[in-house]
């Protein structure tokens, strides 16, 4: 199993196809639960912190966006504040607060310039909400406002990280101030939409799906004809990122209906909340149909009963027994 951030604060609300509709959802993973996180009592309920240039060790290898950076050891004490400094300025979108950023990043111990976690040799970056809850404070103060393409250096003292607990499983104490380096890849929010190019859509027999990329819920057609009996599972607009894979996690925007009569049934548009899941953790026909599909993508699912919630569909989803599904999922970045 894939090993997970030490940066999460808490594991937030379960999104899975079975809890279709739950307005309540906080869109975090649930495989968040595998990383020694403190609870979000302890790590939010601090002011907000002053932010003051440093001090800040220097970064001494490692010195491109994006390259794994090597970073000295702190130097005498460090500041009571939030220290933060814009090393690489990039020209991007600006980051907002309750924004996913993609991200990769080192954090290190001020004192002993230990380093306790980094995204640069698992190659993988992070996707994480900045939200209260759902990482260290410290990130959401130090990253709000900067633009994607930028590399930003921060101390987090521990008001504003692990609190007095510390975190044992990364050998952080209760006193440890943080070192962090983050390259902002990229930022999502309800606003997102994928970004790949048109798939003639010539298929009478299935739906339609828009095409517009202004963030706002794409149109469904679904025709007056039978549903199919196997799974369907096309590009809309094809995207040019990773593949996503059968136990990657994924960051989407949706829109569900029904085959019968086309009314939606579950949509993170109406919620203005994106979603964020395992593939492990979704109906068959979910799985089946995202993996393989490309980053950036708008993706055509049908789901045949069999694949998807059969005779026993969530309780107030509006969803009958043995309904066909079509969904448009936005697959905005893996996980």
């Amino acid at each position: 199993m894939r090993r997970r951030s030490l940066l999460i604060a808490v594991p937030a609300g379960l999104v899975t196809l079975a809890a279709c509709g739950d307005s309540d959802d906080s869109g975090s993973s649930s495989n968040a639960s595998e990383s020694p996180s403190p609870d979000a009592s302890a790590t939010s309920a601090a002011p907000p912190p002053k932010i003051v240039d440093g001090p800040l060790p220097a970064i001494t290898a490692g010195t491109k966006f994006d390259e794994k950076p090597t970073v000295a050891k702190g130097s005498g004490e460090p500041s009571k504040d939030l220290a933060v400094k814009t090393v690489i300025a990039g020209g991007g979108k600006a980051v907002a607060e309750n924004d996913f950023v993609l991200a990769n990043y080192l954090g290190q111990v001020w004192q002993s310039a230990k380093v306790f976690d980094n995204s640069y040799d698992r190659k993988t970056p992070l996707v994480i909400q900045l939200a209260q809850g759902s990482i260290i404070d410290g990130w959401r103060y130090a990253l709000t406002g900067k633009k994607t393409g930028s590399r930003v250096q921060f101390s987090v003292p521990p008001t504003w990280g692990y609190g007095e607990q510390g975190n044992e499983q990364a050998g952080i104490k209760g006193d440890d101030t943080l070192v962090f380096v983050v390259d902002v890849q990229d930022t999502f929010n309800a606003k997102s939409s994928a970004d790949g190019k048109k798939v003639a859509q010539d298929d009478a027999a299935l739906p339609k799906v828009g095409t517009n990329t202004d963030g706002k819920a794409p149109s469904i057609e679904v025709p007056k004809a039978d549903a199919p009996k196997k799974l369907v599972a096309e590009y809309v607009l094809e995207g040019d990122g990773a593949e996503v894979g059968a136990q990657d996690s994924v960051l989407v925007q949706y829109k569900g209906v029904l085959w019968d009569g086309g009314k939606e049934f579950d949509s993170t548009y109406g919620r203005k909340q994106l979603t964020s899941f395992s593939l492990q953790q979704v109906v068959k026909g979910w799985a089946q149909g995202l993996t393989g599909k490309k980053v950036g993508s708008r993706v055509l699912i049908v789901i045949p009963p069999d694949l998807g919630y059969g005779d026993s569909p969530p309780e107030g989803s509006g969803i009958e027994k043995d309904s066909t599904l079509v969904f448009s999922v936005d697959i905005l970045a893996k996980m």
